[in-house]
């Protein structure tokens, strides 16, 4: 056992290239040995069940992808620090070589970020030297997977309000780590959210932070100065433009209270916040006592709520959106080899097999509404009425193309789903998009599978 202090579990970019599972690094050890590292590999990332109850999904965090494919490298430090474990004793003195001087310099395919894609569709392919594909796993399904589920989240509950509603973002506290709630922050702006209260997510991705109060300052207020309009009248000098919390001890005659001041002149707001209590009668209430003023709701929110608030008449301008948007069933991405030396590879197991070879989805559709997907092979050529989804967006690991801004992102994210059929925009029981599959990659399972079956047979 390694008896060292702990260290600070922040993460740097100079940590990208240990942040990997243990398995990743066995295997490259294992390839060395055997003489497998460079041999050319392509990985491809893609879903094999959308979660429950979503019909699609939007593809995002391939910015934080290049980046990291951009970046990582290993130290001394962390060799020696690999090495002291006494794990890889066994392995060749090539497996250390090959780590000490090492970077990504393979090419990646990728749907654009804010793409509606289905099971089965491959977001991203890595083409690398085996040992290079093969350690990037880790990383790669992290980002994807996380952002590409609260930017679906986002995209649901940005369809469902409507285009006018008001959408912030307030899942920091909630997020799975303080990594995590950057994505979250980014992945929801790309969704179709408006603002994000995380200041430092907003300032890092220019954007300007947007957020209230909390019930602290009422109760604080109340304490020591006297009263709840206290705090109200303190915070609105300071913060003109900002929403008050009307809920911290009884919403309506907090309304009552400020309606009477506005009507005299003597406070002038441009909205108020319902945290709690049954937000339709509360919200037709307070829109009754401050008809100019806008209303935003908040506490544990998700799409499903919002349709229910609407359906019932409830009176809200917006949405602060937390726990339910960062967290959830999960987006089970997998990653798996394709082809290895132009071998086309593919697994076998029940429920889980995979198609082989590398691929490309060839979309239908016209200005409105998509019609099919197929999947086929990447030298495959599209029908005159599909566009290929997969792009080279990183060649010899260079990226090849300019950052794209997250307004960008987020209309194509509106696009998307714009474009998708209602029945497959539902909430409940959604269907997903027909994937048709091309004759040649059908031919080449084919294949595949019978050479498989004579390697078992033949051993």
């Amino acid at each position: 056992m390694i008896q060292t202090p702990d260290q600070p579990l922040d993460l740097k970019a100079s940590d990208y290239a240990l942040l990997t599972d243990l398995y990743q690094l066995s295997m490259i050890a294992c390839y060395c040995g055997e003489g497998l590292e460079n041999q050319p590999a392509s990985f491809e990332l893609f879903v094999r069940r959308l979660p429950s109850d979503f019909g699609y999904l939007i593809a995002v965090g391939l910015e934080q992808a290049l980046e990291y494919l951009e970046t990582w490298h290993f130290s001394d430090q962390q060799l020696e620090a690999l090495e002291k474990t006494g794990i890889f004793a066994q392995v060749p003195q090539k497996f250390w070589s090959l780590l000490q001087g090492g970077k990504f310099g393979g090419d990646v395919w990728a749907v654009p970020e804010g793409t509606a894609i289905f099971a089965n569709e491959p977001i991203l392919r890595v083409e690398a030297p085996l040992w290079q594909a093969q350690l990037v796993e880790t990383y790669l399904l992290n980002t994807l997977n996380y952002q590409t589920l609260v930017a679906t989240k986002a995209a649901r509950m940005r369809d469902i309000a409507g285009p006018e509603a008001i959408l912030l973002e307030f899942g920091a506290r909630r997020a799975f780590s303080p990594q995590g709630s950057l994505w979250a922050a980014r992945a929801a702006l790309a969704g179709g959210l408006d603002a994000t209260s995380n200041v430092l997510a907003a300032l890092n991705l220019g954007q300007k932070p947007s957020g209230t109060m909390a019930h602290s300052l009422i109760m604080a207020f109340e304490a020591t100065q006297g009263s709840e309009d206290d705090a109200f009248r303190a915070f609105h000098r300071y913060f003109p433009a900002a929403s008050l919390l009307i809920d911290t001890y009884d919403t309506v005659a907090a309304a009552t209270r400020i309606a009477q001041q506005v009507q005299k002149g003597e406070l002038e707001i441009t909205g108020v916040r319902l945290d709690s209590g049954d937000l339709v009668e509360l919200s037709q209430k307070v829109r009754s006592l401050l008809p100019d003023v806008k209303i935003f709701a908040s506490g544990d929110l998700d799409e499903w709520e919002i349709q229910r608030l609407k359906q019932q008449g409830a009176s809200i301008d917006g949405y602060g959106l937390g726990t339910k948007l960062v967290s959830g069933a999960a987006v089970n991405g997998v990653y798996k080899l394709v082809e290895i030396n132009g071998i086309p590879t593919m697994k076998q197991s029940s429920h889980k097999a995979t198609y082989p070879g590398r691929k490309q989805i060839f979309r239908a559709q016209d200005d409105h509404q998509i019609y099919y997907d197929r999947l086929g092979l990447a030298h495959e050529t599209p029908n005159p009425n599909e566009q290929p989804l997969l792009q080279l967006m990183m060649q010899q690991g260079k990226r090849i193309n300019k950052r794209e801004t997250l307004a960008t992102i987020q209309k194509r994210t509106r696009r998307s789903v714009e474009s998708l059929a209602p029945q497959i925009r539902q909430l409940d029981h959604p269907l997903s998009l027909t994937l048709e599959v091309s004759e040649a990659l059908e031919n080449l399972r084919s294949t595949v599978k019978e050479r498989l079956q004579s390697e078992l047979i033949n051993g």
